[in-house]
């Protein structure tokens, strides 16, 4: 048995976990309409509002808009997901 503080397979992660663990990460934002946003996670509240640094807006899978930082309203997301790349590489 294991001791100590090591995550087993036992341990239980919030969706609360999953969203304090990828503050300052790269991510993709999917809102309802379609659009997507692509940036590193500043922060975000209860309310699902977020902040963005280095976002990137895309429609239908191409680049229409860069900006620096973005706020995103919290009843337009769909979903938050990690990237699995870097932004650089587009």
């Amino acid at each position: 048995m294991s001791t100590g503080g090591e995550k087993g397979s036992g341990s239980v992660k919030t969706p609360a976990d999953f969203l304090k663990s990828i503050r300052g990460r790269p991510v993709v934002v999917k809102l309802n309409s379609g659009v997507d946003y692509r940036g590193i996670l500043a922060c975000l509240d209860g309310y699902m509002n977020i902040a963005m640094e280095q976002t990137e807006e895309y429609v239908n899978g191409q680049l229409k808009n860069k900006y620096g930082d973005a706020f995103i309203r919290g009843n337009n997301v769909l979903y938050i997901s990690t990237s699995k790349r870097t932004l650089a590489e587009g």
